[in-house]
């Protein structure tokens, strides 16, 4: 579900949070794939690709992602950068995706 610190192979403390507030998400929408990853040390990126994004415009899918988002600490929250929420379809072709697919090195 995440990218994994390269020293320990564990997710750190603020994307395990972050995996288990969106753990309630994927409770509601199964067929969705949620990756966390950390960007460096002040960014993490989200990627949410589910199916049931089909049919809403790109303002209707973010509300109940966010609400689960809210509840984390300010401290994690505002390490957030990039939240990409996409249908099956989409992810192929969007830009933004790419930087899930093919990670640039962090610059830091």
């Amino acid at each position: 579900m995440t990218k994994t610190d390269k020293k320990s192979k564990k997710p750190d403390a603020e994307v395990q949070q972050i995996q288990e507030v969106l753990a309630e998400y994927h409770r509601t929408h199964k067929k969705a794939q949620i990756d966390v990853r950390r960007r460096h040390e002040v960014s993490i990126h989200i990627r949410i690709i589910d199916p049931d994004f089909r049919g809403l415009n790109r303002v209707e899918r973010e509300p109940e992602v966010w609400k689960l988002l809210k509840q984390l600490p300010d401290e994690v929250y505002a390490d957030i950068t990039m939240v990409l929420l996409l249908t099956p379809e989409e992810a192929p072709n969007s830009l933004a995706n790419m930087e899930f697919e093919n990670p640039l090195p962090s610059p830091i």
